[in-house]
């Protein structure tokens, strides 16, 4: 057998084991996995392993991520409402026990911006100053790193650098799911959970995916409870702080800014007693709603332009206002939304997308029945609706269309008393001529 080569030429001379060739063919009886196999003497072992280390410091791309340490990370994050801030405390003491003792595997998972990169920083920072070795990469430059192997001048070759990473004593993958997956990247990547995972080493993954959406080789690896733990953020994005971060990127809410109770206006000189006194009850109840949204709240007319939406936006706006998240869509626009997530291209899948809409904290649905009412169309929101009936969740509906021209799936959840309160407005359209716009505060 020809022996290896040791990375700085022979071991020491006077070595007792080695005679100064740098390894060693252990005495092992012919079952052992070493039998017949030349090992690193114990003379250049120290020495190799401060070199492993040197290099997979140089690998890690902390660069400016060295700022990014538990004292510097905001566990109660930037205005979040108090369950979001408990999920994101609950998420910092994960990593930080974590970097105390990196046992087994770390999933950090969350959108964009929301801590979940300066939590794995904060973890290779750590071990770091505790003078450990810690290779800290994102996944595209890792799949990069290992493709230049293969460049007539690369100083490494393939085989050496991937023993580099999967061997890596604490590996941390940041952004997971961004790189291209061609067949060449999956294998590799799987090539290298697998490995991680059979040896039971340390190993942290951030990743902005749903897990559904993840290679499941990979997939059933990160998931397994005997050695990961999956930790979900759901704070926003800590750099938009104060920019409607509680906000779905699916609502429209913005768009109705100016729409608030404040801004309501009764038209009392404008309409008959009997209209707006009927007006100012409707406002009376989004009011009430508003303060304390429970169940379901139903604006119907048989006209546009009378005041529905302005209700709905307002209810909306004043619970935003209180930093607490909502859901405003346009009907036939949450169709589109859905089935736009059928194109290939689509950076969110139908399940999540229906998911975050089905379970909205509050959900303003503008305009029923201005949908085209194709068969896929009805069935969709008759699940949305049965979904969100059951479970009892705060739902506000305008509709100019009459009760009975809605699919009678729809109608009987929404005439139901018990959970829903069904208001008529009486009013016409509103035209503006000799109206006296009046704020209440």
């Amino acid at each position: 057998m020809t022996p290896p080569e040791t990375e700085a030429g022979l071991g020491k001379p006077d070595c007792p084991h080695c005679g100064g060739l740098g390894y060693i063919v252990p005495d092992v009886p012919p079952e052992h996995p070493n039998f017949g196999r030349a090992v690193v003497c114990a003379c250049r072992a120290n020495e190799q392993e401060m070199r492993r280390i040197h290099r997979l410091q140089q690998m890690s791309q902390l660069g400016a991520l060295q700022e990014c340490t538990f004292d510097t990370f905001l566990p109660e994050g930037h205005g979040l409402t108090p369950a979001r801030q408990m999920n994101l405390k609950l998420a910092y003491e994960a990593a930080l026990a974590y970097a105390r003792d990196p046992k087994g595997w770390l999933i950090l998972k969350g959108g964009y911006g929301c801590g979940k990169t300066h939590l794995a920083a904060a973890i290779a920072n750590y071990r770091l100053s505790l003078g450990h070795p810690v290779l800290f990469v994102n996944t595209p430059d890792l799949l990069d790193y290992l493709r230049a192997a293969y460049a007539p001048n690369a100083l490494t070759g393939y085989d050496e650098r991937f023993e580099q990473i999967r061997n890596a004593p604490l590996l941390i993958l940041d952004d997971l799911g961004t790189q291209s997956n061609t067949e060449w990247a999956q294998e590799k990547l799987y090539q290298l959970f697998n490995y991680r995972y059979n040896a039971r080493l340390p190993t942290v993954i951030t990743t902005n995916q749903d897990l559904e959406a993840i290679e499941i080789r990979i997939r059933s690896r990160m998931v397994d409870p005997s050695l990961a733990q999956v930790v979900h953020i759901t704070a926003p994005d800590f750099r938009r702080a104060g920019v409607d971060q509680e906000q779905s990127d699916l609502s429209t809410l913005s768009l109705h800014t100016d729409k608030t109770f404040e801004t309501f206006d009764f038209r009392e000189q404008e309409l008959p007693r009997r209209q707006a006194d009927n007006l100012r009850r409707a406002f009376e109840t989004a009011k009430a709603f508003a303060e304390n949204p429970e169940g379901w709240l139903v604006f119907n007319s048989v006209s546009f332009g009378n005041g529905k939406t302005h209700l709905a936006a307002a209810i909306a706006n004043f619970v935003a206002n209180k930093g607490e998240p909502v859901l405003f869509v346009v009907v036939p626009d949450l169709l589109d939304h859905l089935r736009a997530t059928f194109n290939p291209a689509s950076g969110v899948s139908y399940d999540k997308r229906f998911e975050e809409v089905k379970t909205a904290p509050l959900l303003v649905l503008d305009d029923l029945g201005t949908e085209s009412a194709t068969a896929w169309a009805r069935e969709k929101l008759y699940q949305l609706f049965n979904y969100r009936y059951n479970a009892r969740l705060p739902t506000v509906i305008t509709t100019a269309t009459p009760i009975d021209e809605l699919d009678p799936r729809l109608a009987t959840r929404m005439l139901d008393g018990s959970r829903c309160t069904f208001f008529v407005l009486e009013v016409p359209s509103y035209r503006g001529r000799g109206s006296s716009r009046r704020k209440r505060s």
